[in-house]
Formats: structure tokens, C-alpha cells, sequence
């Protein structure tokens, strides 16, 4: 076999990789020989699969859940700033308004979020070869400023009731609407929190720390009105004040968790999991360099193996399908794995330099 039938090969295995992978027993190798020693294999995970049938599976009730959990947000939350508005119309009180308010946009990050979820759950296409996974991550850019002017709201109607006192009537009902919105804002974080840990979706956690912050502002009021019931008019706008630093805090956790998310960052523990995985396949005599990121709530992985090079193309193919399956069961919400084989021999940087050569 020639190196220039083995290109014509690698070309034509190029433009028809989208029709390879119509067919169950099809595999996407890409593959030359080197110096006339050694075959280069690489093996995509691809729908024939039974297991990744089970993780795209996984993966498309994930985004169900995911979806789920914002429809339960946010009727929760409507009917939470449902019930406060009509308290603040009652007594008058611009805190529980700002609460309100607060409540009212929480419920409607879910629309971004929402809309991330959909588009998630498209087809990959020749433009977006990854899919529309990233979606999740924007609604977090997205999510994080909702919290960033929640924390800024806040502190402004701090700063302007401290520096203009305000009587509020009616403190029993500002106070049941207080302890009302935090309850709903914290059952609606945690359930975010966990199906947002539960599906891998940094956006959905994201989100329902959001909520937890509009759950301090409901303790402020809460706490607030108490203050002006024994005379401490004061009390108000201070504690509010606090609540704010307290939502600068959780704004720099929900923003460093986006950030890490968009520069592709994992737990390096899955990164070692991944390099045990593979060391435990059968032939594999060495692990090269293993790349793991997520899209959305969906985790993809790029390694290299070392087998020997005395291995066939047949050989080499079979023990990245194995390493592949069993990556497979190893790492949860794993949906696509790319294993690459290099040969075991002394001049394997030298066939890098022969394939750089040759493109």
C-alpha cells in the first residue's frame, strides 16, 4: 500500500464521514501507513453504538429535566411575586416591592435559560459540527447579569432607604410576604442546584443561586420590617446593605463557575478517571494527552493511547473501541469520545513530523 493511496483514502474518508455514520458497523478511522511500518487508527464514538445510543439517551432526558426544572421555577416563583404584589399594594412597602420585583426576574430567567435547553437538543449541522450545547453556557453569561443587577438593585434601594426612611403599614403582611418569598426562592434554588448538578448544566446551578439571592433579599425585608415594629427605622436599609455584600458573594461564585464552564475548564479528578479508564484497557501500553470539556450538560473527550507497534489496523481499531466502552461506563455524561492510537517504537515523534510534512 502507498503513502498517496493512503491519502486519497484519508481524503475520501473525509468527505464521506457524515455518510459513515448511517451505517451500524461503519467506524470513522482515519488511517495511513508510516515509513511502511504502521497504521494510524482513530476511533469515533458514533450512534451504532449501544452505549452511546444509551448516553444520547441520557443526554436528551437530561435536557427534559433540565427543562422541567424551569417550568417548575417558574411557576413557583410567578406565584410567589403573585401573592407579594398584592401585599404591596396593601401596605405600601417599597422593600417588599424591591423583592417583588427581584422574584419577578428570577422567574424570568428561565426564558434564556429555557430557550438554551431547546436549542441544545438540535442536531449538530456542518456550521455547529459540536451542536448547540454552548447555548447553556451563553444563558449563564446571561444569568450572571441578572444577578449582577440584582445585587446592584439592591444596594441602590439600601442606600435610598437609609438615606430617606420610609414608614411602612401593615408590617404583619410585609412580614408573612417576606417569609413567603424566601421559602419560594429557596425551594426553587435547590431544586435548580441539584438537576443543575444532576445533568452537568453550570447555567442551571448558576441560576438557582440566583434565586437563593433573591431569597436573602426576602430575609432583608423580613428582617427589616422587624426592625421598624420595635422602632429601629434604620434597621431596614442596613441589613439590606449586608444582604447586598452577601449577593456580591455568591454573584463572584456563580460567575467564576460560568467562566470556567466557557474556557472549556473540568475536575481533574474526571481527567484522571478518563487516564485510569484508558490504562486499564487490555494492549494499552501508555496514555498520551487526554482533553475533556464540556458542551451544555454534555461531556466530550479527545485521548491518545500507546499500543504496539506490531499491532494491525484491525488491532489497533478493536483496542480503541474497547477503550472507548469502557470510557463509556466510567464517566457519567459522557456522550462522544475520540480515541487516537500512536505506536510504540523510538521514532513515533518522527511519523508526527512525516504527517505534518504531508499536509
Amino acid at each position: 500500500m502507498t503513502a498517496a493511496h493512503d491519502q486519497d483514502h484519508d481524503h475520501d474518508h473525509d468527505h464521506h464521514h457524515g455518510h459513515d455514520r448511517d451505517h451500524d458497523h461503519d467506524e470513522n478511522t482515519h488511517w495511513g501507513v508510516l515509513a511502511g511500518l504502521w497504521h494510524k487508527v482513530g476511533h469515533v464514538v458514533t450512534p451504532h453504538s449501544h452505549d452511546t445510543a444509551d448516553k444520547v439517551d441520557q443526554a436528551l432526558e437530561s435536557s427534559r429535566e433540565g427543562i422541567r426544572a424551569l417550568w417548575v421555577s417558574l411557576a413557583v416563583l410567578g406565584s410567589t411575586a403573585l401573592l407579594q404584589a398584592l401585599v404591596v399594594v396593601l401596605s405600601g412597602s417599597v422593600a417588599l416591592l424591591g423583592d417583588t420585583l427581584h422574584n419577578l426576574a428570577d422567574a424570568l430567567t428561565a426564558v434564556p435559560l429555557g430557550i438554551a435547553f431547546v436549542l441544545g437538543r438540535r442536531a449538530a449541522t456542518r456550521r455547529y459540527t459540536y451542536g448547540y450545547g454552548r447555548a447553556e453556557d451563553l444563558a449563564g453569561i446571561v444569568i450572571v447579569g441578572f444577578i449582577a443587577a440584582s445585587s446592584a438593585l439592591a444596594g441602590f434601594e439600601a442606600v435610598r432607604r437609609l438615606l430617606h426612611p420610609q414608614q411602612v403599614s401593615h408590617l404583619p403582611y410585609v412580614a408573612g410576604a417576606a417569609v413567603i418569598g424566601f421559602a419560594g426562592n429557596e425551594l426553587v434554588a435547590r431544586y435548580r442546584i441539584i438537576v443543575g448538578r444532576r445533568i452537568g448544566s453550570a447555567a442551571l446551578v448558576a441560576d438557582g443561586l440566583h434565586a437563593r439571592t433573591d431569597g436573602f433579599t426576602s430575609l432583608a425585608v423580613l428582617v427589616g420590617a422587624a426592625g421598624v415594629a420595635i422602632g429601629w427605622h434604620w434597621a431596614d436599609p442596613v441589613v439590606g446593605l449586608l444582604i447586598t455584600v452577601a449577593i456580591l458573594f455568591v454573584l463572584k461564585d456563580a460567575g467564576r463557575e460560568v467562566y470556567r464552564r466557557l474556557m472549556d475548564a473540568v475536575d481533574p479528578a474526571m481527567v484522571d478517571q478518563v487516564e485510569a479508564t484508558l490504562r486499564s484497557t487490555p494492549q494499552v501500553l501508555d496514555v498520551g494527552q487526554v482533553r475533556v470539556r464540556w458542551i451544555g450538560h454534555q461531556l466530550h473527550a479527545e485521548c491518545e493511547i500507546t499500543v504496539a507497534d506490531t499491532a494491525t489496523v484491525s488491532d489497533a481499531h478493536q483496542i480503541a473501541h474497547d477503550a472507548e466502552h469502557r470510557l463509556a461506563h466510567a464517566v457519567p455524561r459522557l456522550t462522544t469520545a475520540t480515541v487516537h492510537t500512536e505506536p510504540d517504537s523510538i521514532d513515533r515523534h518522527d511519523h508526527h513530523s512525516v504527517v505534518t510534512a504531508r499536509r
